[in-house]
C-alpha cells in the first residue's frame, strides 16, 4: 500500500489535484481520506460558539484517530471513517466505511504538520498558490457550499486563516517531497505526482 498526503494551504487547489490524480486510476485501486473528516466533534460547545472554531488550528483536528485508520488501512483492514459537518460543526451519527486500497490519498491543510501523521506518508506533496488565489476560492467556497456572508468571510481570513496558514501551514511545506506550484492548474506537476504513483502500481503488480 502506498499512502499519499497531499497537503496545501486553504483555497490552494488541494482537491483539484486530488480528484485529477483519482481519475487517473480505476476507482478499486485508489482511496481519498479528507483530513476535514477528522475535525473533532463540538458537541459539547452551544452553537453560537461552534462557529467561532479555528479549523486552520491543529488543536481542531483528532489526528490521532487518523492515524490510528492508516494503520489499520495498511494492515488490510477496513475503517469507519467519521463524516464531518460544516454547517453543525458536528460528527455525524453515520460513518463512511473505507476499505483498504493499493493506494490511500490523505488531503488537508494540516497532514504534514502532524509528525505522528507524517510519518505515516510514503510521499508528501504540498500545493502551493498564490495567497490572493487561495483567498478568492476561499470566499467563493464559503458562500456557496457553507452559507457564509462575503463578511464573515473575510473577518475568518484575516482572523484565523491567514495566521494559522503562516504560524502552520506554510511551515510544514519544508516536508514535502514534491511541491505543486500553481495549484489545481499546474498540469506538468500532477503528471509527475501521478507518474510516481503509476509506477509504484507497476511495481507492486511485478
Amino acid at each position: 500500500m502506498l499512502i499519499v498526503g497531499i497537503a496545501g494551504g486553504t483555497g490552494s487547489g488541494k482537491t483539484t489535484v486530488v480528484n485529477k490524480v483519482m481519475a487517473a486510476f480505476p476507482d478499486n485501486e485508489v482511496t481519498m481520506i479528507p483530513q476535514d473528516s477528522y475535525y473533532r466533534d463540538n458537541r459539547a460547545l452551544p452553537p453560537e460558539e461552534r462557529q467561532n472554531i479555528n479549523f486552520d488550528h491543529p488543536d481542531s483536528i483528532e489526528f490521532t484517530l487518523l492515524v490510528e485508520h492508516l494503520k489499520l488501512l495498511r494492515m488490510g483492514k477496513s475503517i469507519e471513517m467519521p463524516a464531518y459537518s460544516y454547517l453543525t460543526c458536528l460528527r455525524s451519527e453515520e460513518t463512511v466505511k473505507i476499505k483498504p486500497c493499493r493506494v490511500v490519498v490523505v488531503e488537508g491543510i494540516l497532514i504534514l504538520y502532524d509528525k505522528g501523521l507524517r510519518d505515516m506518508f510514503d510521499l508528501k506533496v504540498f500545493v502551493d498558490a498564490d495567497a490572493d488565489d487561495r483567498l478568492g476560492r476561499v470566499i467563493q467556497r464559503d458562500i456557496v457550499e457553507r452559507g457564509r456572508s462575503l463578511a464573515n468571510v473575510l473577518e475568518r481570513y484575516h482572523k484565523t486563516v491567514k495566521p494559522s496558514h503562516l504560524q502552520f501551514i506554510e511551515p510544514s511545506k519544508r516536508y514535502a517531497d514534491i511541491v505543486i506550484p500553481g495549484g489545481g492548474e499546474n498540469i506538468a506537476g500532477i503528471e509527475v505526482l501521478i507518474s510516481i504513483i503509476e509506477k509504484h502500481l507497476l511495481n507492486s503488480k511485478s
